[in-house]
């Protein structure tokens, strides 16, 4: 396997598509790579290229999406990028490119060592497979966690709350929520974050209808930079395996998290401070309290929870 010196890597682009699980996911080989270089790109969908950049991980983005990147997928495309490629001296694709033609068109408007980065776990863990460019690099794995700036200190007991995901079989039915909101206000003094996206327009009303402000705070469609910021504030995170799931790991939240179908040993939690309560129609919102309390517990008193069985809570 062919690998360079850290001394010569210079300045790196580094693209990756898909959602926000996806792109926090790579985050970890961000930081490897900031220190270590003279510049780094960021190019991703939309906005979510911009969480590098507001987390200190990339001098510079781009939106995967925009007109001009989206010319290098088209075979002979205009070279209105060279000013930005010409200068790099490795590209690292996490893209999707069975025909080459990304690579190609990069080929023609750069020098720069092109690194083909894996886009599917294949049965590893997403995040340990987005590392393997590491080793060409010579550079080691890093398990930093994301850092954003904390738009305000939030006091007391705060629970995150993310009752949605982009994809509905991945959901836990919004009764079971309000069942859990609702025992959460009555035996407990905690505060509720309640966050949600495009995917839960709608539902957040809903949920939060009847509680006092004081108790439940609702925040949708807000930057994940500063959604991260906020998270960084509260105690414990509960949800399902969503791409806020992933913000909430990345920024060192403990958490609680309703499994559905995907694969936890390719997209689960990885730090040991996470719950992992599986079934989406066996998980009973008791069951969900009585773990939430445990973990905001032991979240307060700066306690690790060690558990057996990769981390993972059955029901019985």
């Amino acid at each position: 396997m062919a690998s360079w010196s850290v001394s010569r890597l210079g300045k790196i682009l580094v693209v990756r598509g898909g959602g926000v699980g996806d792109v926090l996911l790579t985050m970890p080989v961000l930081h490897a790579i900031k220190n270590a270089c003279d510049g780094l790109t960021f190019v991703a969908p939309g906005p979510l290229a911009r969480l590098a950049k507001e987390a200190g991980l990339a001098d510079t983005w781009h939106a995967l999406d925009g007109r001009k990147w989206v010319e290098l997928f088209t075979l002979g495309g205009r070279n209105t990028l060279e000013p930005i490629l010409s200068e790099m001296d490795f590209v690292i694709s996490y893209l999707s490119d069975p025909d080459g033609v990304f690579a190609a068109n990069c080929r023609g408007l750069s020098e720069a060592r092109m690194i083909q980065g894996p886009y599917r776990p294949e049965g590893a863990h997403m995040g340990d497979r987005l590392m393997e460019p590491l080793k060409k690099l010579g550079l080691e794995p890093s398990a930093a966690r994301l850092r954003f700036p904390t738009p305000e200190l939030l006091d007391g007991i705060w629970v995150a709350a993310h009752p949605g995901s982009g994809s509905e079989r991945k959901n836990w039915s919004e009764d079971h929520w309000r069942e859990l909101l609702e025992s959460m206000m009555t035996e407990t003094d905690w505060k509720i974050l309640l966050v949600g996206g495009e995917a839960e327009l709608g539902r957040i009303g809903r949920l939060a209808e009847g509680f006092s402000a004081d108790r439940v705070r609702c925040e949708e469609i807000k930057p994940l930079w500063e959604l991260g910021g906020l998270f960084q504030s509260c105690s414990v995170f509960v949800g399902v395996d969503s791409g806020i799931r992933h913000l909430a790991e990345a920024v060192g939240l403990p958490g609680v998290v309703i499994w559905g179908p995907s694969n936890i040993n390719e997209w689960g939690p990885r730090r040991d401070d996470w719950r992992v309560l599986t079934g989406l129609v066996e998980t009973r919102a008791d069951r969900v309290l009585a773990v939430l309390k445990e973990a905001v517990s032991e979240s307060n008193a700066g306690t690790i929870y060690h558990r057996h069985h990769h981390g993972r809570v059955s029901l019985s």
